[in-house]
């Protein structure tokens, strides 16, 4: 279950930032066709509204499931699940899909005032005054009478910081303007993440990420179904778990890459990751030495791995941009039905830092 390079974060990362350039081209597009012009007014006018506190309607029932957040090239890469209930769709066809990152400490820039020789006509037909959001994508989802609720990941990237994250997700607009508009289903839905930095050189890890398996891939994807899969990474595919609750016939898969770890003269470095399991129970008080919490008693633990110069092979090289990356597949035909957490405890000894990341999980009969 390990990953070995790097570059098909950046690649991914890259990707998105193309897709974001597009959706500006296309603002700015004096050429763009009524139909790009209808969609994307009617996209700002909703997200608009849902800024400026009106009510959103959902009809499409969507729902944001989860994100994850990874090193990219320059910023902070952010593949994200949604779901959209299949029972609030007419049928197979295609739904818009749009989203918009917003900075909470940075308002957006405003339009430029017009000239003050503008004519009134100059005015009237002059284009869209230009939006610049630290991320904004467009896409379209293909329906094909789900009967399960449809899952969708896109991604953006940005800079560490806090954001609210708006999601459209829309019929599309007809391909003629006709006299009396169409109501047409849409959902508005807002998240806020807190984005973390990993360029400001302290030890960190990108998300844990469950599993539901990995794919392969038997050819390189497109950059269009990049964009549309971000967890596409090089010859394989992750599949992410949306739901925490496991049955004891499954496994626990986790992945998750070390950041900024401190180096010795071979630029390797020397990390031990732990895995711990606490099991919720009220009134438990943990034991010296034990990773558990109050109200947590302990379970078991796997072997710590070690990654430092005599384990790693030899031609890792941080310089050349390979990383640590750490994972487990753990059956849990072994672990009593209830509430779990996993502990990834993360030392870097040449620092003498060391970081924790946490997994909430429940196991069940079936």
């Amino acid at each position: 279950m390990m990953l070995r390079r790097r570059e098909t974060f950046l690649f991914g990362a890259a990707v998105l930032v193309a897709c974001s350039v597009a959706l500006t081209a296309q603002r700015n597009d004096k050429k763009q066709d009524e139909v790009q012009a209808r969609e994307i007014q009617s996209i700002d006018k909703l997200v608009d509204e849902a800024a400026a506190g009106q009510a959103a309607p959902n009809d499409l029932g969507v729902a944001w499931a989860h994100e994850d957040y990874m090193k990219a090239a320059k910023n902070t890469f952010v593949p994200f699940t949604l779901t959209i209930d299949p029972s609030k769709l007419a049928g197979p066809g295609t739904l818009t899909l749009y989203w918009r990152v917003v900075s909470k400490t940075a308002a957006a820039a405003p339009p430029p005032p017009p000239a003050a020789n503008q004519k009134k006509d100059d005015k009237k037909n002059a284009p869209p005054a230009k939006r610049d959001f630290p991320y904004e994508g467009i896409s379209t989802v293909s329906v094909a009478s789900p009967t399960t609720p449809l899952r969708v990941s896109r991604s953006f990237d940005v800079p560490g910081g806090a954001y609210d994250v708006y999601v459209i997700v829309k019929e599309p607009s007809p391909a003629t303007a006709p006299k009396t508009p169409p109501v047409l289903k849409a959902s508005v839905i807002k998240q806020s993440v807190t984005v973390p930095d990993f360029w400001n050189g302290e030890l960190s890890t990108s998300s844990v990420i469950v599993t539901q398996r990995i794919d392969p891939l038997p050819a390189p994807l497109t950059p269009q179904q990049q964009a549309e899969r971000p967890y596409a990474m090089g010859s394989m595919e992750l599949v992410p778990v949306v739901d925490m609750k496991f049955s004891k016939k499954s496994e626990l898969s986790t992945l998750a890459f070390v950041y900024n770890p401190k180096l010795d003269g071979m630029n390797k470095p020397d990390v031990v990751v732990e895995y711990s399991f606490c099991q919720i129970a009220a009134g438990s008080q943990p034991k010296a030495g034990e990773p558990c919490k109050a109200g947590e008693k302990f379970f078991n633990k796997t072997n710590p791995q070690n990654f430092n110069a005599q384990t790693l092979p030899p031609q890792w090289d941080a310089a050349a941009g390979h990383q640590v990356q750490t994972g487990q597949a753990v059956p849990l035909a072994s672990f009593p039905e209830g509430e779990y957490r996993l502990e990834i405890k993360v030392t870097d000894k040449l620092a003498n830092k060391s970081v924790t990341r946490d997994v909430n999980f429940s196991v069940a009969a079936s």
